[in-house]
């Protein structure tokens, strides 16, 4: 039977349509399972019939130059039967591993945050919301996505200028979004091998490029205060009616707002300005209502020093224009169905809104619609979402919620046709991201998700350039478990993931299979045990914490190194072992079993006493519920070729002393002995400050014979960076 769409888990996932668009372009290709000697033999991966047929599907969209490999699987729970691992029986939805990514962009590249405002893609964090696309009706349109992984290398730079003046420094692998799909920066081969690639006079999707935001300084304080404070205009001294012993003359600051933001923003300029104010509740909540929060003093010296602050200036800066139209902006603006207007009955006010928009080359129009109430002239801002975000990003309102652009068209008339594409001949630390859309915003364009180099260690595929493309997935992987889970097959012996490529590989992100597969053994109350580098892991940490109160489970995070260097020269498509070490405490705190596997150790880059006790003092901090491993990387023939390979590239130093110490697949048994007495020393010392975690649930009884479950793993070692 031939894989089709209905058979795939991807009907709530609308964002990635394309993957399985275009049914009549797909091709069939045989695949072949090679078996080593002193293996077992792989179980059949094709029903009888099927005459082990592969129905390949070339991804489109921000998957367009991939190839995912849909097969029907005739088992999934695979068995060995003699095997020096901990685990005997192992389930692997996919065949090749998405974590080597061709990483995109360089440090700087500024990213548009969800909340409207924008930061270098180096500083983004796992968690961190950022706008992506997604095709609704006719367009594509900006939709908040959380970043699921961040990771970096070094790559060869290339600079691509745009018509309106835009730059962007990225590797040229990436891709951008063009009105004709995802293209890279340069073909990357010849003949049949090039790829869908950028050239001159081609126009990328967007808004183009973002300015910076402006200087904290005292002027723009100034400016800030000027216009939310004029804006809200509470600000007076007053006399009192004479009375025996009473004040003759009273003082009063007060600014009133809904949002917290540039209240706090105005308290804290003002007390840098030597202002002290209190805060207070000036009208509470109601049904429909927000409460209004308020900052007031009473003092006389504190009103004259804050009517100073807002007096209109005598020589204006660009500093104060910037601050005076955020604040006035917070005060009274809005950007509500694609119109940004900054309203006010004070035509003083209005004429400096349009003096300071005027200074930096913004279009508007002055509005003559006047409230029947109050007497309201409206400047609008003209130019569409471009100008609207160069607003934004130019003077920074605080009020985070007037510029969201949820559900915008992505539409602009910018003009970003390519002008020029070079080579900058030098080497220079790139950054990626994986987000939920499967794309971000990269200084004004659309720019892809990372992809990653696949480790297809047991398929009769290209085992260098081609795992950047090929992935097979068992798309009945969750049926077939399902079914071989059933009492009348199976007896409820533990199932390690993980243990041939990561589960929460960049493609998991689509096809939900791991997922789909714990909600299975969860089901079954079986007892299941993960391994994975990816942070991916912790979008199903509910899932797990509930799996955990109902059998046993376990999680393992494979952190071979804190170091910085050697995680970028040799796991660069993972995340950051700091963001693994993180996700360990996480998965700790929600009661899921987590412990780490120590591998692989790499000779001469991470395998010194230092640096091992760094990981063990990190993870056992983090809560692991047990540290294993000191597995020193083992190369099989073909993997060692290619690993010998990047090693030149990166530590050419160090690649006379592996091709001596692999002469075969494992270095020499004194090397792996002396890292594991350096692993079990940094142990030892640690032992002590280990945090136990116990589930809430009754612990179920193991059956005869059951081995525990998986701290280590098997050929996914094979390739370091996998």
């Amino acid at each position: 039977m031939e894989p089709t769409a209905r058979n795939l888990p991807l009907t709530d996932q609308p964002q990635f349509p394309s993957l399985l668009a275009n049914a009549s372009s797909a091709s069939l290709v045989r695949v072949r399972w090679r078996v080593e000697e002193g293996e077992e033999p792989q179980a059949a991966l094709f029903p009888p019939g099927a005459g082990e047929v592969v129905e390949r599907r070339p991804g489109q969209g921000s998957f367009r130059g991939m190839e995912f490999l849909h097969v029907r699987a005739k088992t999934i729970i695979n068995t060995l039967a003699s095997s020096p691992l901990p685990f005997r029986h192992t389930v692997n939805a996919y065949r090749g591993c998405s974590h080597a990514c061709t990483y995109c962009l360089s440090a700087d590249t500024p990213v548009l945050l969800a909340n409207g405002r924008h930061v270098p893609i180096a500083d983004l964090k796992v968690g961190d919301l950022v706008y992506g696309t997604t095709p609704q009706g006719a367009h594509r349109r900006y939709v908040p996505t959380p970043v699921l992984a961040h990771w970096s290398t070094t790559r060869p730079a290339y600079r691509m200028l745009l018509a309106d003046g835009t730059e962007l420094v990225s590797s040229a692998d990436h891709r951008f979004l063009t009105g004709r799909g995802w293209k890279h920066v340069t073909a990357g081969g010849q003949g049949r091998h090039r790829r869908p690639h950028l050239t001159t006079g081609q126009s990328l999707l967007g808004v183009g490029g973002f300015v910076a935001p402006p200087a904290d300084s005292p002027d723009y304080r100034q400016g800030y205060l000027c216009g939310i404070v004029r804006g809200d205009r509470h600000l007076g001294s007053y006399r009192y009616a004479p009375r025996p012993g009473g004040p003759e003359r009273g003082h009063r600051f007060r600014l009133a707002l809904a949002d917290l933001e540039p209240l706090s923003r105005a308290q804290r300029y003002l007390h840098d300005f030597g202002v002290e104010t209190s805060t207070f509740v000036s009208t509470e909540e109601t049904n429909g209502r927000r409460a209004v929060r308020a900052i007031r003093t009473q003092r006389a010296t504190a009103v004259e020093r804050i009517r100073a602050l807002v007096a209109w200036p005598d020589h204006v800066s660009d500093d104060w224009s910037k601050g005076f139209l955020a604040g006035v902006f917070d005060a009274e603006g809005s950007r509500s169905c694609g119109v940004l207007r900054i309203a006010n009955t004070d035509d003083e006010i209005i004429d400096w809104t349009k003096a300071c928009l005027q200074r930096f080359a913004f279009d508007y129009a002055l509005e003559a619609t006047r409230d029947r109430v109050r007497d309201l002239r409206y400047v609008r801002v003209r130019g569409g979402l471009r100008q609207h975000l160069r607003l934004f990003h130019l003077v920074d309102p605080a009020i985070t919620r007037k510029m969201t652009i949820d559900g915008t068209a992505l539409k602009s008339d910018a003009d970003l046709r390519i002008t020029a594409i070079e080579r900058l001949g030098t080497d220079i630390p790139m950054f990626d991201i994986t987000t939920g859309t499967g794309d971000f915003i990269a200084n004004g364009v659309v720019s892809h998700n990372c992809f990653a180099r696949p480790s297809h260690a047991w398929l009769e595929l290209d085992i260098d350039e081609g795992f950047d493309r090929q992935v097979v997935v068992k798309v009945n992987a969750v049926e077939r478990l399902r079914y071989e889970l059933a009492p009348r097959h199976w007896k409820g012996d533990s199932i390690a993931m993980g243990t041939n490529t990561d589960p929460y590989q960049r493609c998991e992100g689509i096809y939900s299979l791991t997922r789909g597969l714990i909600e299975v053994l969860t089901e079954a109350r079986n007892p299941f045990s993960v391994l994975t580098k990816s942070t991916l892991v912790l979008r199903d940490v509910e899932l797990l914490a509930e799996a955990s109160r109902r059998t046993d489970v376990k999680v393992n995070l494979s952190i071979g190194t804190l170091d910085t260097a050697v995680w970028r020269a040799t796991e660069p498509g993972t995340p950051h072992p700091v963001r693994r070490v993180e996700a360990v405490a996480r998965l700790r705190d929600a009661g899921v079993h987590c412990g780490v596997l120590v591998a692989p150790v790499l000779p001469g880059l991470s395998d010194g006493a230092d640096q091992l006790e760094a990981v063990v003092a990190a993870c056992t901090e983090a809560g692991a519920s047990d540290i294993s491993g000191g597995q020193v990387v083992y190369l099989k023939a073909g993997t060692r070729e290619v690993f010998l390979e990047h090693l030149g590239r990166t530590h050419p130093e160090l690649v006379e002393r592996y091709e001596a110490l692999y002469q075969g697949t494992y270095a020499p048994k004194e090397l792996r002995r002396e890292v594991g007495r350096r692993l079990g020393r940094a142990l030892d010392r640690h032992r002590g400050r280990a945090v136990a975690i116990t589930p809430n649930r009754v612990p179920r009884p193991r059956p005869p014979g059951q081995a525990t479950s998986a701290a280590a793993t098997a050929t996914q070692l094979g390739l370091p960076w996998a």
